[in-house]
C-alpha cells in the first residue's frame, strides 16, 4: 500500500513516514494541502491518505474533500486533537485518529483501512 502523508511539523512527518516505512508500507510526503493534491494527481499508485487536520493555508479536512472528489474511493485518515464538528459531512471512506496518537493505533486503523 502506498501512502501520502500530510503534516506541516517536518519531525512528526520524519518520525512517522519512516515508522510506516519500516511496517512495510511505502510512504511520499507532503508539508501542505497543495503539495499533497499535486501528489495525489500526478501519481495514481497512492491508495491512502494521511493527513494532519490543523495546517496553514488549506486544512486536512479541505484536503480530504478534494482528493475525495479528484480520486473517488481513495482511503482517508485524518488526524487531530480536535475533533469538534468537522467530522460530520466527511465522506464515508474518511477514517480519523486522535492526536496525540500512538503508532500502534496508526498502524491498526492504516491496516484497517488497506483491508476495507
Amino acid at each position: 500500500m502506498k501512502i501520502l502523508m500530510v503534516d506541516d511539523d517536518i519531525p512528526i512527518l520524519e518520525v512517522v513516514s519512516e515508522a510506516l516505512d519500516d511496517a512495510g508500507y511505502t510512504v511520499v510526503t507532503a508539508t501542505s494541502a497543495t503539495e499533497a493534491l499535486e501528489k495525489i494527481r500526478d501519481d495514481a499508485t497512492i491508495n491512502l491518505l494521511f493527513s494532519d487536520v490543523v495546517m496553514p493555508g488549506q486544512s486536512g479536512v479541505d484536503l480530504a474533500r478534494q482528493a475525495a472528489d479528484l480520486r473517488p474511493g481513495l482511503r482517508i485518515v485524518l488526524a487531530s486533537g480536535h475533533s469538534e464538528g468537522w467530522i460530520e459531512g466527511m465522506p464515508e471512506n474518511v477514517d480519523f485518529i486522535a492526536k496525540p496518537y500512538r503508532l500502534g493505533d496508526v498502524l491498526k486503523t492504516l491496516s484497517r483501512q488497506a483491508d476495507a
